[in-house]
């Protein structure tokens, strides 16, 4: 790609990720980069309609997984693929490590299968920057009930969101390269300073 960077952030949901991802798209403009802000499940029109479907339809696990691929293709082949090759930088409201947290882990769908479909979907594209903003269950829980009415995901148990949690940490100690793990417990304030830095160094 032409220069262009991928920046994905990543959290159960609850771990404060969207609260921050305004404030980097600031910095990067500041620093003169041309920012495209976008989101998964959605992204494009079509990804848009997909998202409502997986976020409020009953459906089977491998359903679910193969709607998440196919927005996810859409997603690539028409925002994320022609704005890196424009040299663009790219802020991702999630992406494929999503999918392994919560349909492999949450949902305990095969890795495998999610691997396969990886390799199919986006075989040479991966984050530059995977965020991973890192709560315990209970913060992430108090949280959501205190802000909005919750989707299907978000009305899961608290196991399925303590192997959600324990997949995106494994697959942040598999990457180290391109993952940094935020202490999203701390203030704003504490954050945003470790963002400014993890950003000034990419």
């Amino acid at each position: 790609m032409a220069g262009g960077k991928f920046i994905t952030f990543e959290g159960i949901d609850g771990a404060g990720k969207s609260s921050h991802i305004d404030f980097v798209a600031s910095l990067l403009r500041r620093a003169g980069r041309t920012v495209v802000h976008t989101r998964e499940p959605g992204g494009t029109p079509l990804g848009e309609k997909l998202r409502e479907l997986v976020l409020h339809e009953k459906m089977h696990l491998e359903t679910e997984a193969l709607l998440m691929f196919a927005s996810r293709r859409e997603h690539i082949a028409q925002v994320i693929g022609p704005a890196l090759e424009r040299g663009d930088w790219v802020i991702s409201d999630r992406f494929t490590d999503a999918t392994f947290a919560y349909q492999g882990g949450g949902r305990h769908l095969d890795l495998k299968k999610l691997e396969a479909l990886e390799q199919w979907v986006h075989p040479k594209l991966q984050p530059d920057l995977t965020l991973l903003f890192d709560v315990p269950l209970e913060v992430a829980r108090a949280r959501l009930d205190a802000t909005r009415t919750l989707d299907r995901f978000e009305q899961e148990k608290a196991d399925f969101f303590a192997a959600t949690r324990n997949e995106y940490l494994r697959r942040a100690d598999q990457f180290p390269n391109r993952f940094r793990v935020i202490d999203s417990t701390r203030s704003m304030e504490q954050v945003q300073q470790q963002l400014q830095e993890i950003v000034a160094n990419l």
